[in-house]
């Protein structure tokens, strides 16, 4: 079949949870014997790469803001693909949804994944916040099959009378380790507590700052990660961080996996996830793991988890301090998890399972 992924901003993937998602399972995908077309933004992905891992790039421009860069770039994406004779539109995340109608006027098959609930998301105002509400109903009842990442958000559309299909995200584990990263900011082996991802509200990385002044722990905070262009709140939490914090930017492939495997600690203190990359990562690699208490952070961790109460700072600061003095019993828990993880979590399985979910939509639309 070919196959045209459309919402993600681009591959490869140098930030966000959707756009590894969609470089992993479009490349494993190709592997299968399928075309995959992913749309670029020139914001994102340099518009002269036309191929990469097999996939075919396609970079189509934007208008570059907040609030129109995903839906104008998913527009022309949706007309270029019913150009070109695709099988399946695929679109990811509940925005770019809004305009799956179209494609299905021009008679594809629809597929939409939904990474999380962005309306609920603190970047959004009001407003902003009504619209991708529409484009979440849009996401559960104008495609031919929708998928969920997260088995609770699943669940709870399910039981609100959507048909929903849970497909997890995957994860690839590097199998080697660059520690060069450690010597170049001056960190050594299992004295540094760590968070990874991006700087937006919805991640909590307030919570944690805030708690890590509480507990003041000896050991640096790593922040790996950064907002995707200047922003107050990210411009907030460094006035917020002390001495003891230390920002190295994203990180990478086998500069991420030392970070994980030589952590004291991995704390996710999200207050919002769909299913987060990052924690199963973490799990992979064998970090041990403090996690905020939301529904998808538990689906993952179960009753080895180790929790706080999201959104609350002198929680997150008692489980924090406990977190450091019990780490040894934090990462055997992560090291039976891990196995687990690998097996459910597997890119390769999940492709497998999208191929024959593309194969049964087409027949039975």
């Amino acid at each position: 079949m070919k196959v045209a992924m459309i919402g993600q901003k681009g591959i490869p993937a140098s930030h966000g949870g959707v756009e590894r998602h969609v470089e992993e399972l479009s490349a494993r995908l190709v592997g299968l014997g399928h075309e995959v077309i992913v749309y670029t933004r020139p914001n994102y992905t340099d518009k002269s790469l036309r191929q990469y891992r097999g996939v075919d790039l396609v970079s189509l421009p934007t208008i570059g803001t907040k609030h129109l860069d995903a839906i104008v770039h998913s527009l022309l994406a949706t007309l270029h693909s019913a150009a070109h004779g695709v099988d399946v539109v695929h679109y990811h995340a509940i925005g770019p949804c809004l305009v799956s109608p179209l494609a299905r006027l021009f008679g594809r098959t629809v597929i939409a994944t939904i990474h999380g609930q962005d309306w609920r998301r603190g970047k959004w105002g009001r407003v902003a916040s009504g619209v991708l509400r529409l484009a979440e109903q849009a996401a559960l009842r104008i495609p031919h099959v929708t998928i969920c990442v997260s088995k609770s958000l699943s669940e709870h559309y399910n039981a609100s009378g959507h048909d929903v299909t849970y497909l997890p995200n995957g994860i690839a584990i590097s199998a080697g380790a660059d520690d060069s990263v450690l010597t170049d900011f001056g960190l050594a082996s299992q004295q540094y507590v760590l968070f990874a991802g991006r700087i937006v509200p919805e991640k909590g990385l307030h919570h944690l700052l805030a708690a890590y002044k509480i507990v003041s722990p000896g050991i640096p905070l790593v922040v790996a990660g950064d907002a995707a262009g200047a922003d107050r709140y990210s411009e907030t939490v460094r006035e917020m961080a002390n001495e003891s914090v230390r920002f190295v930017g994203y990180q990478y492939g086998e500069r991420l996996a030392s970070l994980f495997r030589h952590a004291a600690l991995f704390v996710l203190p999200s207050d919002l996830e769909g299913l987060p990359i990052v924690l199963l990562e973490a799990l992979a690699y064998g970090a041990p793991i403090l996690a905020s208490n939301i529904p998808p952070n538990c689906e993952v961790l179960g009753d080895r988890g180790a929790y706080f109460e999201a959104g609350d700072p002198g929680s997150l600061a008692d489980a924090l301090s406990l977190a450091i003095e019990n780490r040894e019993s934090l990462a055997r828990k992560s090291a039976e998890l891990a196995q687990a993880v690998r097996s459910e979590y597997d890119w390769d399985r999940v492709a497998r399972l999208t191929a024959s979910l593309y194969r049964d939509a087409v027949a039975h639309r």
